[in-house]
């Protein structure tokens, strides 16, 4: 009997400890500079520059680099062409959505948040699943963002719509994320379940027969 009471204490404390960081969410530009960041999807509407790759490259620390927030070993700026000082939109605004993707299947979305920061040329508006979280208008210093609420069981997805407004030449465009804390509640197994109960049903069987004494 005292085994099975220990076992569903333990199963009730693994059910209260049961706590992750979210998997998934990555910093913009991990990997060599120069290379293509596998974790970003990229959609460009460039105004005046065909655009095919669906990665974006990481940058070096060359310019726009240094004016913009410089790379750090935590994170690096990425940009839509492997020539991150292109210039872009001479005529019109271009529109570029950097997408990041994490799952939170076997995990209580209600209990999901993070928090972290993020720079953007020019600005950039970000939505966790098609919902409106935050906003940015600096390459120059961060701005913090985050959520608490607005994830979903499975596939979540976050988005940085960055709009490049128009300039005739030195108009180059980039993203930077950084994730700072994040955590989930996992959802208990269901055997986990099924000894928590057990042990509780036990423990009220011994409750009534000592009263019965």
């Amino acid at each position: 009997m005292k085994h099975i009471i220990f076992a569903a204490a333990l199963a009730a404390a693994s059910m209260s400890a049961a706590h992750a960081d979210i998997n998934g969410l990555y910093n913009t530009g991990i990997g060599a500079s120069g290379s293509q960041d596998s974790h970003y999807s990229l959609l460009a509407a460039s105004s005046d520059t065909p655009i095919s790759n669906i990665l974006p490259y990481i940058t070096d620390s060359g310019y726009p680099v240094g004016t913009w927030v410089p790379n750090s070993g935590d994170s690096k700026w990425i940009t839509p062409t492997s020539n991150q000082a292109q210039s872009f939109d001479a005529s019109a605004d271009g529109i570029y959505t950097y997408t990041l993707t994490f799952n939170l299947s076997g995990y209580n979305p209600a209990t999901a948040w993070f928090s972290g920061r993020l720079a953007s040329d020019n600005t950039v508006q970000v939505l966790l699943n098609s919902h409106n979280i935050g906003s940015a208008n600096s390459y120059g210093n961060w701005t913090t963002f985050g959520a608490s609420s607005g994830f979903i069981s499975g596939l979540n997805t976050l988005q940085f719509v960055v709009t490049n407004e128009a300039l005739s030449g030195g108009n180059p465009t980039g993203l930077r994320v950084e994730f700072r804390e994040s955590n989930v509640t996992a959802v208990p197994e269901a055997e986990t379940y099924a000894m928590l109960l057990s042990g509780l049903a036990l423990m009220g069987v011994v409750a009534r027969r000592r009263r019965s004494k």
